[in-house]
C-alpha cells in the first residue's frame, strides 16, 4: 500500500490540540507510514504545541472576528482572503489522501479548500455545543465525529459517528501511581487531596475564589494541589505564605496524570478535554463553567454531567463565594464521592481516537 498523507488542521486551544495529536498517534499506530502535516493559525499555541509532539505544522494568517467591533475585525477579511488562497496551495502541494479538522480558526481555509480539490474531509468535534467553524464545515464533511449524544441538532444525522472525545493516553494511565503521586507533590497520605485546575492559562475568578478559601481550609483535613496559571501564580504564592504544608502552588502541571492519581476531589473547568479526562479517570468534580466561552458551551458540557449526577456545577459569579464551603462539604462526604465516581465511570471513552482513526480509514478506502 502507497504511504497514506493526512492533514489535520485547527488549534488555538488545548482543547483542540490535544485531540488533534491523540488522533494522529492513533493513526500512526495503525499505519506507521502515513505522513502528517498540521495546518494551524499563526502566532497560536499549536504552533509550539504541535512540533513538540513530533509532527510538522504550517500556520495560516487567520484570525477570529471579536464580538463586539473592534479596529481588528477590519483586518479579517484580508487575513482569511490569504489564508484561503494559502490553504490551497497546501493542498495542492501535499496532495493528501484526508484532511481532518479539529475546530478552531485554521480548519476553516484549510477544510474549504480541501474540498474544492476533491479530498475526503472529516471533522471532530469536542463540544456539547458545537463550535461555529465544525457547525459550517459540517454541511460539506463527510464524516463528523462527536462526543456526545443529540449533536443531530448541528450536523446532518446520517455524517454522525459517536466516538468520544481523544485524550492524551499518558494522563489518564492512573495504576500505582497514588505513592509516586503523594512523593511528587510531597503531599501527607491521611489528609484527602484537593485537585484545583483552571485551564493551561489558570482561571481568575477559581483563583480568587481559592484564596478567599485558604484560611477556612487551613482548618481542615485536606490538601490542595493548585494550579494557578501564569498570571495569577506569584498571588497565589503571597496567599499560600505559613499554609505550604498543605497547600501546593504551582504555575502548570506537566504531570497531570499524577495529579490526577493524588485527587479525591477535582476542581476545573468545564472545557470538552477536561471533561472527558476526568471522566476517564472516574473522579468526583465539580465544574465552573467559563461564562465567555462561545455560545456558554462549558454550561452545555458541565451540565450533561450534572444531570445524571456524575458532577456537581458553580456559576463562575457565584464561585469566589461558594466553593470554600462546597469543596469542605463535598470532600469530607465519602457516599457522595463514591456516587460521583460510580455515575462518572460510564461516560469515558477509552478507545476514542482508535475509533476516529478507523473512521479515516474507511474515508480514505472509499
Amino acid at each position: 500500500m502507497a504511504n497514506l498523507k493526512i492533514i489535520i488542521s485547527g488549534g488555538g486551544t488545548g482543547g483542540h490540540i490535544f485531540p488533534a495529536i491523540a488522533i494522529a498517534n492513533a493513526i500512526k499506530v495503525k499505519r506507521p507510514d502515513t505522513e502528517f502535516l498540521f495546518v494551524g493559525a499563526k502566532g497560536k499555541m499549536e504552533m509550539t504545541k504541535v512540533p513538540e509532539a513530533g509532527f510538522e505544522i504550517v500556520g495560516l494568517p487567520i484570525m477570529g472576528l471579536q464580538r463586539s467591533f473592534t479596529v481588528q475585525n477590519l483586518k479579517f477579511p484580508i487575513k482569511l482572503m490569504k489564508s484561503l488562497r494559502k490553504a490551497r496551495r497546501i493542498v495542492k502541494e501535499f496532495k493528501p489522501d484526508l484532511a481532518i479538522g479539529v475546530g478552531g480558526y485554521a480548519s476553516g481555509p484549510l477544510l474549504r479548500a480541501a474540498r474544492k480539490a476533491k479530498v475526503p474531509t472529516m471533522i471532530q468535534e469536542q463540544n456539547s455545543y458545537a463550535g461555529l467553524t465544525n457547525k459550517l464545515l459540517g454541511k460539506s464533511a463527510d464524516k463528523i465525529c462527536v462526543a456526545y449524544h443529540g449533536m443531530e441538532k448541528f450536523f446532518p444525522k446520517d455524517k454522525l459517528v459517536l466516538t468520544g472525545n481523544p485524550v492524551r493516553s499518558e494522563v489518564i494511565k492512573l495504576e500505582g501511581k497514588k505513592a509516586r503521586a503523594e512523593e511528587h507533590f510531597e503531599l501527607q497520605k491521611d489528609k484527602k487531596t484537593l485537585l484545583i485546575v483552571g485551564g493551561s492559562l489558570g482561571a481568575w475568578s477559581i483563583n480568587e475564589a481559592v484564596e478567599n478559601a485558604i484560611e477556612a481550609w487551613s482548618k481542615k483535613n485536606i490538601q490542595v494541589i493548585w494550579q494557578t496559571g501564569k498570571l495569577f501564580h506569584s498571588k497565589a504564592v503571597k496567599a499560600a505564605v505559613g499554609h505550604e504544608s498543605w497547600l501546593k502552588v504551582t504555575e502548570f502541571i506537566n504531570r497531570m496524570d499524577l495529579a490526577y492519581a493524588a485527587a479525591d476531589l477535582i476542581v476545573s473547568r468545564a472545557g470538552a478535554i477536561a471533561v472527558s479526562e476526568i471522566c476517564l479517570v472516574k473522579k468526583p468534580a465539580i465544574f465552573i463553567p467559563l461564562p465567555t466561552a462561545a455560545e456558554d458551551h462549558q454550561t452545555k458540557n458541565a451540565n450533561v454531567l450534572v444531570t445524571v449526577g456524575a458532577a456537581e456545577i458553580i456559576n463562575d459569579e457565584q464561585v469566589r463565594e461558594e466553593l470554600g464551603s462546597k469543596v469542605t462539604t463535598l470532600i469530607n462526604d465519602e457516599n457522595a464521592l463514591q456516587s460521583l465516581s460510580e455515575n462518572i465511570a460510564p461516560l469515558g471513552y477509552h478507545d476514542a481516537a482508535d475509533l476516529i482513526a478507523d473512521e479515516a480509514f474507511k474515508l480514505i478506502d472509499n
